[in-house]
């Protein structure tokens, strides 16, 4: 199956408008990127398989402050693309949780199908049990 050019956009583009929706929090719009058989894999966390299993997922973010997700770089391979970041969410007490991630995005036809996120799942677990103290 060949893809049209019309409205064509590389797949770099989706994942950077992806991350957009992120940091403003347009929770909707960011599930508009992800194919209905999308897989999200938060490593070291079970893979999630299938649009509303994210949507369970993200749908605590909408109780977060604030999103940054800071991209330090960004690279792509025909339909792959690699970014690395920082993930940073401020809470309502004012704490903010900073995570150092590298994601990897696999995109089929214009939408994300699959989604890894690679994080030190301590640090995570360590910055969390900080933020609810």
């Amino acid at each position: 199956m060949q893809t049209s050019t019309i409205n064509y956009q590389p797949p770099i583009d989706i994942v950077e408008q992806f991350i957009a929706c992120w940091n403003h929090r347009d929770f909707d719009a960011l599930m508009e990127f992800l194919s209905d058989d999308i897989e999200y894999h938060n490593i070291p966390m079970p893979m999630l398989r299938g649009k509303s299993a994210v949507r369970d997922f993200i749908a605590p973010f909408k109780h977060v402050s604030a999103i940054e997700w800071v991209v330090h770089h960004i690279a792509s391979s025909q339909q792959t693309v690699l970014t690395e970041r920082t993930d940073n969410f401020i809470f309502a007490n004012g704490r903010t949780l900073s995570l150092p991630v590298m994601g990897t995005f696999e995109v089929r036809g214009q939408l994300i199908c699959q989604w890894r996120d690679y994080f030190d799942l301590l640090d995570f677990q360590r910055q969390m049990q900080a933020i609810e103290d």
